[in-house]
C-alpha cells in the first residue's frame, strides 16, 4: 500500500518526519540512458501492478512493514520486478528494522546508482541495471562486510527460491 504525503499531515512531528522520508519519491532517471529492457509507459503500466509501477517507474516508496518479502528467509534470489534480473542473493539479506527488505550487497553487475537529493538530503538511489527501475536507496549504516544497507522496496522485487 502506498501512502501520500498529504495523508500523513495529521501525524505527530516525529512520525511525520519519518513518514515524509519514506513516502517522498523522486523521479526516474532523467538522463537518457540505454537499458536492455525498454518499454513504453503504457507497456510498463500493463506489465506491472499499480504499486510496482509507481515505485519502479516513478520512484515511489511503499509503506514500511507491508512487503511480504520483508519476512522472506528462504535461500534464493531477489529479482527486479520489472525485468526479472537477479539483483540480490538471500545470503546478503539482513534484518535492518527499517521495514523494508535490506541487503548488504547486490549481485555483481545487477544495479546502478545515481545521486538523489529530492527531499533536501543527499541519498544514493539504486536502479536496476537492465531496465532502469527504481529499487530503493543505499546507505552507509549497514553490517559488515560492506557497511552498506541496500534498503529496497519489496514491491520492486520478486523472489525466486533456490532449487533443492
Amino acid at each position: 500500500m502506498l501512502v501520500s504525503r498529504r495523508a500523513l499531515m495529521g501525524a505527530g512531528s516525529g512520525a511525520m518526519a519519518t513518514a515524509f522520508l519514506w513516502s517522498a519519491g523522486c523521479s526516474a532517471p532523467t538522463t537518457p540512458e540505454h537499458y536492455e529492457v525498454t518499454l513504453t509507459d503504457a507497456q510498463w503500466r500493463a506489465k506491472l501492478s499499480p504499486a510496482a509501477y509507481d515505485v519502479l517507474r516513478h520512484a515511489g516508496t511503499e509503506r514500511p512493514f507491508t512487503s511480504p518479502l520483508l519476512n522472506e528467509h528462504r535461500k534464493g534470489l531477489f529479482t527486479c520486478a520489472g525485468c526479472a534480473l537477479p539483483a540480490f542473493a538471500s545470503s546478503t539479506k539482513f534484518e535492518s528494522g527499517t521495514g523494508w527488505p535490506s541487503f548488504w550487497a547486490p549481485l555483481k553487475n545487477a544495479v546502478v546508482t545515481s545521486d538523489d537529493n529530492s527531499i533536501g538530503m543527499d541519498r544514493t538511489e539504486v536502479h536496476c541495471r537492465r531496465c532502469g527501475g527504481h529499487l530503493g536507496h543505499v546507505f552507509d549504516d549497514g553490517p559488515k562486510p560492506t557497511g552498506l544497507r541496500y534498503c529496497m522496496n519489496g514491491v520492486a522485487l520478486g523472489f525466486t527460491p533456490a532449487k533443492a
